[in-house]
């Protein structure tokens, strides 16, 4: 069981945008739990409200697009004098700025869990490159960065993509197949493969599929949608009873994000719901294969489990328990892995 020593406490200034039910709030809960004394840098305040404005600063942010968030950090800085300067996906702070947070003696950590460095170009990682070998200490959450980071020879420590114990748990005592009312469920986006492997189950293989999220409707056309039970966005509260309520959970990764590991699929586990996920190293690495989760490699095999397993209520209930024990018993939550960040700031190894 990794159990790591509680850290020592530090002012800590957090710096990243934090709307409600975000990973990083999560993260800046999990902080103050670990008895850091944590200031909020809430990024949303300087998030332009024009949709134009806002796409140019996310695409190149430089010069006056990003003039006021540096200035007023380095203000806040120099007012608070934190410890430490943690930054979720810095991708607006210039070289100036990460020379004015070291001179007053601040340690920073960078948490990023986008892929800065894979295939997918987003076009944001403009000013990230410039800053990202000054920062004292990277969190990083896939395999390939790993590797990277250590033949660059920076200060690095691999974490888990996480769940939030206050958010990410299963459902009462007596929770069973009577309270469920989705079958086979994806709640996420439609990145990749997502669309066209669904629509294959649903049309295919005549699989009842609930799938909540943003942008399906323009993605399916409407004879297309007419298979789905479609919902919304589902955040918070309302993503953790999604999972509940579904007899299967679906999950995936992105491949151009060089995803070995998908974060619903542990927050699923950690919520108590069988989970169902694309079998790669990452998955077979931090659940077990058919005892506490179970894995596909094709549409036809995830079908053909999917059907298997919605008619074995006994056996999802008792692999998702195994699964939920397992996210627990290695420390996969926020409070876990953020407490062996700050341990490893203190130069203290595992």
């Amino acid at each position: 069981m990794m159990n790591p020593s509680i850290p020592r406490t530090r002012r800590l200034l957090f710096v990243s945008p934090l709307p409600p039910y975000s990973t990083a709030g999560y993260r800046f809960s999990a902080l103050q739990r670990l008895g850091q004394q944590v200031h909020a840098f809430d990024l949303r305040q300087y998030t332009p409200s024009s949709r134009v404005i806002k796409g140019l600063q996310f695409r190149y942010p430089f010069g006056p697009l990003v003039a006021s968030v540096n200035h007023e950090l380095c203000k806040r800085v120099e007012e608070l004098r934190p410890d430490v300067v943690w930054f979720d996906k810095p991708i607006m702070f210039t070289p100036k700025t990460m020379r004015t947070i070291r001179n007053t003696g601040a340690k920073t950590i960078f948490y990023v869990q986008d892929a800065p460095f894979g295939p997918r170009n987003d076009g944001c990682w403009k000013q990230f490159k410039r800053v990202f070998r000054m920062a004292d200490l990277h969190c990083l959450v896939r395999r390939a960065d790993v590797v990277r980071y250590r033949a660059w020879g920076l200060p690095s420590i691999e974490v888990m993509l996480t769940f939030d114990p206050r958010m990410h748990y299963p459902p009462p005592i007596g929770f069973s197949d009577s309270n469920r009312d989705r079958e086979i469920s994806f709640i996420g986006h439609p990145h990749e493969q997502r669309p066209a492997f669904l629509l294959k189950l649903a049309r295919d293989h005549r699989l009842p599929l609930y799938v909540s999220g943003n942008l399906w409707t323009q993605i399916w056309d409407e004879e297309e949608q007419k298979l789905f039970h479609l919902g919304g966005f589902l955040g918070g509260d309302q993503y953790r009873s999604g999972i509940w309520q579904s007899k299967i959970n679906l999950s995936f990764v992105t491949e151009e994000n060089e995803e070995d590991i998908a974060h619903k699929a542990v927050e699923i586990a950690a919520c108590g719901g069988f989970l169902i996920a694309l079998r790669t190293p990452g998955h077979q690495a931090i659940f077990e294969e058919d005892r506490e989760a179970v894995f596909f490699s094709s549409v036809e095999e995830c079908a053909e489990k999917c059907r298997f397993y919605l008619g074995r209520p006994d056996l999802r209930e008792a692999i998702a328990a195994r699964g939920h024990e397992r996210a627990i018993r290695s420390g996969y939550d926020n409070d876990t892995q953020l407490a062996r960040v700050l341990n490893r700031l203190d130069g203290k190894e595992e």
